[in-house]
């Protein structure tokens, strides 16, 4: 109990250095709370691995301070609200020059930082000055054109002070990449690590200062290292983690990381942890969201190897977790290269996908059955696919996902329902080119579920991309076996333009009589 005293006493004492008085502030500014003598300048920065991760957040946390009341200037000076915008600005050159002076006190800070700070400080005392003139006169015309130079030196101050954190951030950043390039410590690299994990999660601002910094390579650097086995796992997730941005891509491309990552993959006494993060990895780098893809020809020529090896852990996965990160990075590479759906027909992909939807310890959340449908529609692409898919009653597998609903009220879980409907019409559509596929799936009683998601918004959560996805399946079935669709239904459905029937049924209203 007198533990979680100290504790809230104590983060209580470091919320209120961001949260008080302008006065109070200008008295206690270069005043340390702490009674010890080398408290000071705690607030940024202490030694020991333990206190790096509280710094740098405090860090972010200061700077979130200063961004606010900056955002609060900018909003009362539109309003012309002058007393407001000159409390403000006196508010913030005082947390602005607090952070200064506790950074410079316990960091060397580099020359061209120094630079900044100085700039910066100058330019929050001419905001604070001017800002004070425009108390006294009531004068418009003056008003007016002392509002623009107000926004000017604002949007300054915004810039340079966004700039100075970065540079703030990086000092911070190389030094955790120093412990993890020049320790022997597993627990040293792994708390630096997981410092570096932590930033990653704070926006692609910080991704981009962290690959800039060089933090890809140290990390690879360990994951080739036997002696650290222990951390691939912790390395791999933050090195997923940064290459959320191009920055971070275009660094394990420098580094050869495609080919570590196929490594591990391949490792068989890699351990599963180690290979479902590695799975990771290739499911963020190869994800449709980035726009560059020249990283990509290099991944094609270890792509064997980490499509044999992601089947092979789908099937070997311990849980829902690591099935989902083997089946992402599947998805991604099968929309990028035909090859890689040519090698998983090879690998039996198609069986030991549909096995796996049948264990709720791998295949467990819509997000899951999102990405093995996303498989299973892009296989479908190839004329062999249908005769496996038969061969493993895939057809009934297909037609139960058309009928997945979200557990939650989750958007997420929601539009994953979307997604795995929309793809289970569209995987369905593509295997009826076999006349076997589509008898099978009229014989299964594919033609009402499809009808009712065209007919029921309610059952495709009123989603337009699983409506055109099922009007195209059920023409498709239509198109091979003409008597399985009623005539009111082929009337309204079938008969009509795509765009006639799609407008048709998006704008059906469900009767409550």
């Amino acid at each position: 109990m007198h533990s979680l005293q100290v504790d809230s006493v104590q983060r209580w004492m470091e919320d209120l250095r961001h949260m008080t008085e302008v006065e109070c502030m200008c008295v206690l500014q270069a005043k340390p709370i702490g009674v010890e003598e080398d408290a000071q300048g705690e607030l940024i920065v202490a030694t020991g691995d333990h206190v790096a991760r509280d710094n740098l957040q405090t860090l972010l946390r200061r700077a979130l301070v200063v961004s606010t009341e900056l955002g609060k200037m900018f909003q009362r000076l539109e309003k012309g609200r002058w007393q407001r915008v000159h409390s403000t600005a006196v508010r913030a050159n005082c947390h602005v020059r607090s952070l200064v002076h506790e950074y410079s006190a316990a960091r060397n800070t580099p020359a061209e930082m120094q630079k900044y700070e100085k700039s910066l400080l100058e330019k929050c005392m001419e905001l604070t000055t001017i800002t004070e003139r425009c108390l006294h006169t009531e004068d418009e015309f003056f008003l007016k054109s002392m509002r623009e130079a107000i926004h000017e030196i604002l949007t300054d101050v915004s810039d340079s002070f966004s700039h100075m954190i970065d540079m703030a951030l990086a000092n911070e950043i190389q030094i955790l990449i120093k412990q993890i390039e020049s320790s022997d410590s597993v627990y040293t690299i792994g708390s630096a690590i997981s410092n570096l994990l932590s930033l990653t999660q704070d926006g692609p601002q910080l991704c981009r200062i962290i690959a800039k910094e060089g933090a890809v390579v140290a990390l690879f650097k360990i994951c080739r290292q036997d002696c650290f086995s222990d951390l691939y796992a912790h390395a791999l997730r933050t090195v997923a983690s940064i290459c959320c941005v191009e920055e971070g891509i275009n660094q394990l491309e420098k580094v050869d990381g495609i080919l570590c990552l196929a490594d591990i993959l391949t490792d068989e006494n890699s351990a599963e942890a180690a290979r479902a993060e590695a799975a990771a990895v290739v499911a963020q780098i190869t994800s449709p969201h980035h726009t560059s893809t020249q990283h990509l020809g290099s991944f094609l020529e270890s792509m064997q190897d980490i499509v044999t090896a992601l089947i092979k852990l789908c099937e070997s996965a311990s849980c829902g977790e690591v099935f989902l990160l083997a089946s992402a990075a599947l998805a991604n590479i099968t929309f990028f290269d035909s090859m890689a759906c040519e090698i998983l027909l090879q690998l039996n992909a198609i069986h030991i996908l549909l096995q796996s939807c049948k264990d709720r310890q791998r295949v467990d959340t819509p997000y899951s059955k999102d990405q093995v449908v996303t498989i299973l529609a892009n296989l479908s692409v190839l004329e062999q696919s249908s005769s496996e898919v038969l061969q493993e009653k895939g057809i009934e597998r297909l037609l139960q996902l058309l009928s997945e609903k979200p557990s939650s009220s989750s958007p997420s879980e929601g539009a994953a329902c979307e997604r795995v409907q929309q793809k289970a019409a569209v995987t369905l559509a593509r295997l009826s080119r076999d006349p076997d596929v589509a008898q099978t799936a009229i014989q299964l009683q594919a033609v009402p579920r499809l009808i009712e998601l065209c007919r029921s918004p309610a059952e495709r959560n009123n989603s337009d991309s699983v409506l055109v996805a099922c009007l195209a399946a059920l023409r498709r079935l239509a198109a091979g076996c003409p008597d399985s669709i009623e005539a009111t239904d082929h009337q309204q459905l079938i008969k009509p333009r795509l765009v006639d029937s799609f407008l048709l049924c998006s704008n059906m209203e469900e009767s409550f009589v």
